[in-house]
């Protein structure tokens, strides 16, 4: 297991002085990087392979935000890998000790020049020690659109979108998502599954789908092909 510790800062909190849900997902994030740079595998690695993690699905549920200055620990480690894809677990603990969020992720190792998924090199199977996987409820990965969203006004990608491998970075898909939704809306889970990477200057399409408390968002070209599909549920 890998962790990283912090304290909530201002930046990272929505209206109500909580962490908000993006900045979760972030924490989340930087500490699975942090995790492979530790270990010899991080960026620098994988440019030299032209290779990358790309995300293919997230779940995060959350039971507590924590508020502005709160001290805060985040726990990550792999507990699984399929061919070309990797499975990691994520929890936070408050300073009690307390679980306070946890996330299911699956991410897919790419050839960047072949844009294509490859198996893992040995090497960097070796690098990771795999852990037993949390214990939690596991959505499935794939989020059914059952019906026709609907249409929003189209947005621009831009070059803050973007991350390392030039493409819209798996937390801005959530930060686009959420403003879709009541601005006192309280996020208890949040899916999501990436299906085409959305580079600068892309024009995106959102469209919403509501049903009693799960508020489903689709982001896709304007020929309708899938980007990202956002499903969060709220408290």
């Amino acid at each position: 297991m890998y962790s990283i510790e912090g304290r909530v800062r201002y930046s990272e909190i929505d209206k109500t002085g909580k962490l908000s849900l993006p900045a979760v997902l972030d924490y989340f994030q930087d500490c699975s990087t942090f995790h492979s740079e530790d270990i010899g595998v991080g960026i620098t690695y994988l440019e030299k392979l032209h290779c990358a993690w790309l995300m293919s699905a997230w779940q995060i549920v959350v039971t507590r935000y924590p508020r502005m200055g709160e001290r805060i620990k985040i726990v990550t480690f792999p507990y699984e890998f399929k061919n070309f894809l990797g499975l990691r677990n994520f929890y936070m603990e408050d300073e009690a000790g307390q679980q306070i969020a946890c996330a299911n992720s699956i991410w897919t190792y790419m050839d960047m020049e072949a844009g294509r998924p490859v198996r893992l090199p040995q090497e960097m199977r070796n690098a990771y020690v795999l852990s037993d996987r949390l214990p939690m409820e596991y959505a499935p990965r794939k989020i059914p659109i059952l019906k026709e969203g609907v249409r929003q006004e189209p947005l621009v990608i831009k070059r803050h979108h973007l991350d390392t491998n030039h493409h819209v970075n798996n937390g801005q898909y959530l930060r686009i998502a959420m403003d879709y939704i009541g601005a006192d809306a309280v996020v208890k889970q949040m899916r999501a599954e990436y299906k085409k990477s959305a580079v600068l200057g892309d024009i995106m399409i959102p469209s919403l789908i509501q049903e009693k408390d799960i508020v489903t968002i689709i982001l896709s070209q304007d020929n309708g092909d899938i980007y990202a599909v956002i499903e969060l549920t709220m408290a």
